[in-house]
């Protein structure tokens, strides 16, 4: 038998201040939380992900360690980079759109569905069927039956 995994079910994170943590993810991201303890919290982050927080003395520094969230478009992309920059003082860090460390010292990224870069490793439907192979190829084949060439010379 081949061991067969379907994805990632949860990412854990040091924070200082559980409940400072706690008040920043649901600001900026609006997560639903679904469970809180003495030194915990457990947001959805999802269908069947979620973000765990663990409360320490002192958060242990990383230049590579990081994790990142998609939302749903640029829109909210830039809801989250202004609210970042104007509310908690966050400077991104280039080159990427979204990058930034945590008031707690955690780096996060942030992209939307519909980054074109990331569209190989992302298997939602909708991103596919914007801008997937397959749609690509349906596109290619439409531009060609209006310039009046077979699919496989339109380019």
């Amino acid at each position: 038998m081949s061991v067969k995994v379907y994805g990632i079910n949860h990412i854990a994170i040091e924070v200082d201040d559980v409940g400072k943590a706690v008040e920043f993810y649901q600001d900026v991201f609006e997560l639903e939380k679904l469970d809180e303890g003495e030194g915990d919290a457990f947001f959805k982050v999802g269908e069947h992900q979620f973000l765990a927080m663990f409360e320490v003395e002192r958060v242990a520094r990383s230049r590579t360690r990081h994790f990142g969230l998609i939302v749903r478009d640029e829109a909210q992309l830039a809801q989250v980079r202004e609210k970042l920059a104007v509310k908690y003082g966050i400077s991104l860090i280039p080159p990427f759109r979204c990058d930034f460390v945590d008031p707690f010292g955690n780096r996060v990224q942030v992209v939307d569905l519909h980054d074109e870069s990331l569209v190989w490793l992302l298997p939602y439907r909708e991103v596919q069927d914007v801008f997937g192979p397959e749609a690509q190829a349906d596109e290619a084949s439409g531009n060609a039956r209006k310039e009046g060439q077979p699919a496989n010379q339109a380019r």
